[in-house]
């Protein structure tokens, strides 16, 4: 049993209308072998787009007040020191995760602690592994600053196919480790930055899941 995330509910409602009329359409109007392959098409793009917006339902639900996890499931695309200057104004470890359109896209916290910042960007929408789109396409940026006062920066970015970012964080209000913090739909990438003293457990092209796998540890004072 498949069990879909709200964020698809209104697309998944509106391509289901829209294929039933072209379905009536092609019976009405088409001979038999051109409606066979319209529907056998418009099944698998419907399955294809009830399978993009599926939650995980059977994973163990992890928390770790030393541990930063992967905010989502993909592919590590990059994890090197950069300058983060937006917010936290010092250099920090950039760990980003590329998902694929065939990877689960809802997004959770990879920290507990208060969300001390948040903001939305409009941008552009380049290929998510480009080494632009963190500071020019469509993205949130969202800092979660812990009990310890560690501040974890990450960031939601569109990609190439994703058009619309959609995030549950309220400056101000207080978040569980791996709770849900959104969605993004169709194609994107999360950027986490860690403090230069965390213990990094990933590298380049390791495969992650939201949730479960451990980008970093935090430095225990």
């Amino acid at each position: 049993m498949i069990k879909i995330d709200k964020e698809g509910y209104v697309i998944i409602r509106n391509t289901f209308l829209v294929f039933a009329v072209i379905e009536i359409f092609a019976i009405m109007v088409l001979p038999m072998w051109a409606t066979i392959t319209i529907s056998t098409i418009l099944l698998l793009l419907f399955l294809f787009i009830l399978r993009f917006f599926r939650i995980p339902t059977n994973r163990s639900h992890f928390t770790n007040p030393n541990a930063v996890y992967s905010p989502a499931d993909g592919t590590v695309v990059v994890s090197e020191r950069v300058m983060e200057d937006e917010v936290l104004g010092c250099e920090c470890i950039q760990i980003s995760v590329f998902m694929s359109i065939w990877n689960v896209h809802a997004n959770w916290y990879p920290v507990a602690g208060e969300v001390s910042y948040f903001k939305h960007h409009h941008g552009e929408f380049m290929v998510a592994w480009h080494p632009k789109s963190s500071t020019e396409n469509e993205r949130t940026t969202t800092v979660v600053t812990t009990k310890k006062g560690t501040s974890i920066l990450f960031r939601q970015i569109a990609g190439l196919l994703a058009k619309r970012i959609v995030s549950y964080a309220v400056a101000g209000s207080k978040v569980e480790q791996n709770s849900r913090c959104g969605f993004i739909k169709f194609g994107s990438r999360l950027d986490v930055f860690v403090p230069l003293d965390a213990d990094v457990k990933v590298k380049l092209g390791d495969k992650v899941q939201g949730t479960q796998t451990i980008l970093a540890t935090l430095k225990e004072e």
